[in-house]
């Protein structure tokens, strides 16, 4: 009686596999690629960067149910356990997402506060993370983008309360911002993973509210879709990406108001800060989070209430390739070979670029062993591999000749 109800188990389990094979298969016919210009969006702060053109991919589905089949043929004389294995896997990510979720809050922007009433209305909503909670205060990381240009600051907990916070600090050039808030009411502080042993593929879990509070806490389940992914950032509007952000791609739905939240991994774990989305109505499925190994200095300077330091040169500079051809041999004195570089405009007094003895219209060509073919290039190699006090050796050409020089990297904001 026994093999005779496992057998009938086995036979309605491949029933229900063939049919969930031709509904793969009518799925898969519906599926298209869509190929064009991308913009991508920081929600919440409306604003809109570059990102370079890609050809998308037509998921196709009919391989996959080939294969799927196969091994159903395969397998017809074996005795196929009945565990469902889906419902342990989606028993094990509720169980993530219920011990994070109370730590992901609602962020207003207030930029108009009305002196005759107790309550004003917000210029915008996001997300954020409590990260830790310490005595009397707790703190939450979210976007600069979903805080900037705040007259006040509340937050959103799950229970509806809003509460008044504080505004530590903010760094634009990664998107973060930290906020101070009373511990009084809070409950549940997120565990910060680590984004350095994701693989594509993995689970992701994004928890934010979309379009406001009123889809408080609202959860999206896809997966790590691409690692090491750079977009370029432009912060004054000028049409020339200032910094270029290294971010996780996610398929996991980001929408409006997602923007500070959590991307978490099945354990539930923090490994992103989400930040952006794709804003094309072509384009599903091309969500960005600020990796959290990249937030977690950041957050760490800015919860001090101190600007964030970077190395700084003391220079103002454009780059070579913007140059007209005439300047590059009339003025720069530049040979033909010289193809790339950034030419120095301005050398701050007292700076470290002036005690190395930088001066206007030299082209500097690389720092250390880096070539440095811009001014984003500059940044990016200052700001990524270089500390506050390291001696660097700069290659610059002036006049025509190659030299080089030492400068010493100081602790002032700036390039």
């Amino acid at each position: 009686m026994n093999e005779e109800r496992d057998m009938q188990s086995y036979n309605n389990s491949n029933e229900q596999k063939n049919k969930e094979k031709k509904d793969k298969h009518l799925g898969g016919m519906l599926l298209s690629g869509v190929a064009g210009g991308l913009v991508v969006a920081l929600f919440s702060g409306g604003i809109f960067l570059s990102v370079l053109d890609e050809d998308s991919q037509t998921a196709g589905t009919e391989q996959v149910t080939e294969e799927t089949s196969q091994d159903v043929a395969q397998s017809s004389d074996e005795v196929i356990p009945t565990t469902n294995v889906v419902n342990d896997e989606a028993n094990s990510l509720s169980e993530a997402i219920s011990n994070v979720s109370d730590a992901v809050v609602g962020i207003s922007n207030i930029q108009q506060v009305n002196l005759w009433e107790e309550s004003s209305d917000a210029a915008g909503t996001g997300s954020g993370v409590v990260y830790k909670k310490e005595g009397d205060y707790a703190y939450v990381v979210t976007n600069n983008h979903v805080v900037e240009g705040a007259q006040e600051v509340e937050v959103v907990l799950t229970n509806g309360e809003h509460v008044q916070a504080q505004v530590l600090g903010t760094d634009a050039l990664t998107d973060l911002a930290v906020l101070r808030i009373s511990s009084e009411q809070i409950t549940t502080v997120a565990n910060l993973g680590t984004s350095e042993n994701l693989t594509v593929g993995d689970t992701a879990i994004a928890i934010g509210n979309p379009l406001g509070t009123e889809f408080a806490g609202s959860v999206t389940r896809g997966i790590i879709s691409g690692l090491d992914r750079a977009v370029d950032v432009d912060l004054n509007s000028d049409g020339m990406p200032d910094w270029t952000t290294e971010v996780i791609q996610t398929d996991a739905a980001i929408n409006p108001g997602n923007s500070g939240g959590a991307l978490i991994n099945a354990k539930g774990e923090v490994i992103g800060i989400n930040s952006m989305k794709i804003a094309l109505e072509a384009v599903e499925g091309i969500g960005f989070a600020i990796p959290i190994d990249d937030a977690k200095p950041i957050i760490e300077q800015l919860e001090t209430g101190e600007e964030v330091q970077r190395p700084f040169i003391g220079i103002s500079a454009v780059d070579l390739e913007t140059v007209p051809a005439r300047h590059k041999q009339e003025t720069l004195r530049l040979d033909e070979s010289v193809e790339n570089g950034i030419v120095i405009a301005d050398v701050e007094v007292g700076s470290p670029a002036e005690v190395a003895g930088l001066q206007r219209y030299d082209v500097v060509t690389k720092i250390n062993d880096q070539e440095i073919e811009s001014m984003l290039a500059l940044k990016s190699y200052l700001y990524r591999q270089t500390n506050i006090g390291d001696e660097v050796t700069v290659t610059f050409y002036r006049d025509g000749e190659e030299q080089t020089t030492t400068l010493t990297l100081s602790e002032q904001s700036g390039i």
